[in-house]
């Protein structure tokens, strides 16, 4: 079904534009409707949103976009979804998270595995980002 998939495009732009109730409500019709036809990766998708919602909160709910991010992973990782297991390793994901928080070792852990992951994907958009960040989490 492309409407999930539409909106969760939608939600990420709303998401940029600094519309967060916007995001919010887009993202609980979309997670209703992958829900409704059984469209984990859809789920999974809506959840990083999810926990991107969290984070741009003011002030952010680090605890509840942990929860988000790592619902979302559990279900990229059990269908095989390696973009979204990068995704919800790095950028505000839980590595920056981690690092924010002074978890250095488990930011480390998430950062390189979204290091692995982009690299394995030959997806080397992100991978300046995620290796700064790395370096960052080890100069902690």
């Amino acid at each position: 079904m492309t409407i999930p998939l539409c909106s969760l495009s939608l939600g990420e732009e709303y998401l940029l534009a600094g519309r967060l109730e916007e995001t919010h409500a887009l993202a609980e019709w979309t997670l209703a409707l992958a829900c409704a036809h059984q469209e984990r990766s859809h789920k999974a998708w809506t959840q990083r949103l999810y926990g991107e919602i969290a984070i741009h909160r003011e002030p952010p709910d680090v605890e509840l976009a942990i929860t988000f991010y790592q619902q979302a992973l559990t279900l990229a990782n059990e269908l095989g979804m390696h973009p979204l297991q990068a995704h919800c390793h790095c950028h505000r994901g839980l590595g920056t998270l981690y690092t924010a928080m002074g978890q250095r070792e488990q930011a480390r852990t998430a950062l390189s595995a979204a290091v692995e992951l982009y690299r394995a994907m030959d997806m080397t958009f992100w991978l300046p980002e995620v290796e700064a960040a790395l370096a960052k989490a080890d100069a902690q």
